[in-house]
């Protein structure tokens, strides 16, 4: 890559305020972001389109989204015949909603991605609300993943290296909120809920939604979430 050329990043979207907020940070950084979604057999559509919707209201240079069906193996209640839990007491227990390898295959992904884009920067929204229940969303995997990924590609061995920016790693839902706001970005765009109908309106019930009401709360800002 020339000096002159533009710093490249895969940016992960899922379409929720996670993922809004750090294509909104990448861009600030002065990267061009290359948006990529993953369709793995999720509960409903509308994050899909949420995400789409998000990578162009941000500024994303294109938006990819690649099929994976995580629902042939199951084991989560994303991808199978399981109820997602309602208005659940907090628990340090990995949580029925972590769906196995999940972020293992969509950042393998955005690595061949960044590869044949001749990028070195692959970023993601996990998060400390995330820590405490899945195991991917933890700060030991993302270290992890980016050294595995500077052993097995040919960027890592012969090219720039590879870079996993966790931006929001360390930050609460109400600290999101704040830097969305901050940044412009419209979070009535975006889609939380794990299991929002076809037109993307959440059930205000789930963890995805009292984490997202929550932070908005503490925040002190308007939800703009659009509940069912």
């Amino acid at each position: 890559m020339s000096e002159n050329s533009p710093r490249k990043a895969v940016v992960l979207v899922s379409g929720g305020m996670d993922s809004a907020v750090t294509i909104a940070i990448a861009r600030e950084q002065g990267y061009q972001v290359h948006a990529l979604s993953v369709a793995y057999g999720q509960r409903h559509n509308s994050e899909l389109a949420a995400s789409d919707r998000v990578a162009r209201m941000l500024g994303a240079v294109e938006h990819k989204t690649v099929g994976v069906d995580l629902r042939s193996i199951g084991g989560s209640a994303l991808t199978a015949d399981i109820d997602v839990p309602l208005d659940t007491a907090d628990s340090n227990d990995i949580p029925v909603t972590y769906v196995p390898a999940r972020n293992t295959i969509m950042l393998s992904i955005a690595l061949g991605w960044a590869e044949v884009l001749d990028s070195s920067d692959i970023w993601c929204g996990v998060n400390a609300v995330d820590y405490s229940g899945y195991p991917d969303c933890r700060p030991a995997f993302i270290e992890a993943f980016e050294k595995l990924a500077n052993v097995a590609t040919k960027a890592g061995v012969e090219g720039a290296g590879i870079r996993i920016h966790a931006p929001l790693m360390r930050m609460s839902k109400a600290d999101i909120a704040r830097e969305g706001q901050r940044l412009g970005v419209d979070f009535s765009a975006t889609v939380s809920c794990y299991q929002a109908d076809d037109d993307g309106r959440a059930c205000g019930h789930c963890d995805a939604c009292r984490l997202r009401a929550q932070g908005f709360r503490e925040a002190g800002l308007a939800d703009p979430t659009r509940y069912a």
